[in-house]
């Protein structure tokens, strides 16, 4: 590995057709955002129930559930820029059903109905979208593709709730920002017609229920991936506030929408600046330890703000919360990646789909429902006290994540057959 690779903090961005990518799904997700804060103020607005809010992320969680092994398969088997182009085209469209129901003032049914539609097409999209990136860079630079893609998404994460604030506090209009996260879908589709990934191994096994669930016979034999599966699927599912800032916004902090947008920015801040950070520093050296720490203090910062009263002081605890997020993203994401087989890597990043992007939106409907019957305060407290319990269970289940080092020199490990 050369010196070069280890210390340049734009190794990946060196490769034109990464840097495509990644700047149309910085758009992509940045309306994506928007979409996401202007849904949860208008359910809102409209119901004034907690549970309301966690329905939103049910109906985004059922179709991962249903799909992602599929789309993984499907990822492995098919060319990925394809399912990536029709994903997006859908997302597009289910955008537009959202603008429609929004504008006319029609039942939330057919609101529920094209946000199940968006988490259809996001979940055959995402295996895909995680495992192009192998194509578009090489595997001495990857970490450092993740640190740039984790970056992408937090700003995103900044933009799009402070954009999505602004149009709906000027306009009064949620419309208008549905329809703009359908334009950046499909910026997205053009982005993604104009690169070149490397040609992908694929899988080219009978199509089969045995070939279908080889990447959960995969994660399962590899206690690295699925230790640091777990300790993120968990801090997401029972540590997440996002459902809940809507409530924290208007009843508790009482500071409308333009609070609602920092709010929902802030960790996205707080990634952004760690992400700097590992951009800048020497590459991670003990990969365990630092994702066991930063889950830790995930978890520490979701107490805080679920019990805070003040708004700096829970804007500050949702900054950290985020940086600590940063650290966990890049460390998951390169495992993932650089351990799985290229023929496989779709089916394991279906697998990592189900584990870490149903716990966003199942936990969505965790935090509402349980803030319905305990409250706010004490359904986000209670989810940082299960996130630290679960570090101190996943050190002691998955030793082997406590003896995790460097990240770069992380080699494809073969699949053992696993009895399921």
């Amino acid at each position: 590995m050369s010196q070069k690779s280890r210390t340049d903090p734009i190794a990946s961005l060196r490769h034109p057709g990464f840097l495509i990518y990644l700047i149309g799904s910085l758009l992509s997700n940045t309306g994506n955002q928007m979409r996401t804060l202007v849904v949860g103020w208008e359910v809102y607005e409209r119901t004034d129930a907690a549970w309301s809010l966690g329905l939103v992320g049910l109906m985004l969680a059922i179709p991962v559930l249903v799909l992602a092994l599929p789309a993984g398969m499907a990822a492995d088997r098919y060319p990925r820029k394809n399912i990536i182009m029709f994903a997006q085209a859908g997302l597009a469209v289910s955008g537009l059903g959202l603008a429609w129901v929004s504008h006319h003032d029609t039942s939330l049914v057919w609101l529920y109905f094209w946000l199940l539609a968006t988490g259809a097409f996001r979940a055959i999209g995402w295996p895909a979208s995680q495992a192009i990136v192998s194509g578009l860079v090489p595997s001495r630079v990857f970490p450092n593709a993740a640190m740039w893609r984790s970056m992408a998404y937090q700003t995103a994460m900044i933009i799009g709730p402070l954009a999505g604030a602004f149009v709906l506090a000027k306009t009064k209009v949620p419309a208008i920002v549905y329809v703009i996260d359908a334009s950046t879908s499909v910026i997205l589709v053009l982005s993604i017609a104009a690169i070149r990934p490397a040609p992908q191994a694929r899988h080219t096994e009978p199509r089969s229920w045995r070939s279908l669930a080889e990447g959960i016979r995969f994660v399962r034999s590899q206690p690295l991936i699925l230790s640091t599966i777990t300790l993120d699927m968990v801090a997401v599912l029972f540590g997440g506030v996002t459902a809940l800032l809507p409530i924290y916004a208007k009843d508790i902090l009482a500071v409308g929408e333009p609070g609602l947008g920092w709010l929902k920015a802030m960790q996205a801040l707080g990634a952004i600046a760690m992400s700097l950070l590992l951009a800048l520093r020497s590459p991670i050296a003990r990969g365990g330890p630092a994702l066991l720490w930063a889950v830790s203090m995930f978890g520490a910062a979701t107490i805080v703000f679920g019990l805070s009263k003040s708004y700096p002081l829970s804007l500050a605890a949702l900054f950290v919360a985020g940086a600590a997020d940063s650290i966990s993203v890049v460390i998951r994401s390169t495992l993932v990646q650089l351990l799985a087989p290229d023929s496989m890597r779709g089916r394991v990043a279906a697998v990592n789909t189900i584990f870490i992007g149903t716990s966003n939106e199942i936990g969505e409907f965790e935090s509402g429902i349980a803030a319905q019957l305990f409250g706010p305060v004490l359904a986000v407290a209670g989810g940082g006290v299960m996130t630290l319990i679960t570090v101190f269970a996943v050190a002691a289940i998955w030793p082997q994540i406590t003896r995790l080092g460097s990240l770069e020199d992380l080699q494809p490990a073969e699949p053992v057959d696993v009895v399921v």
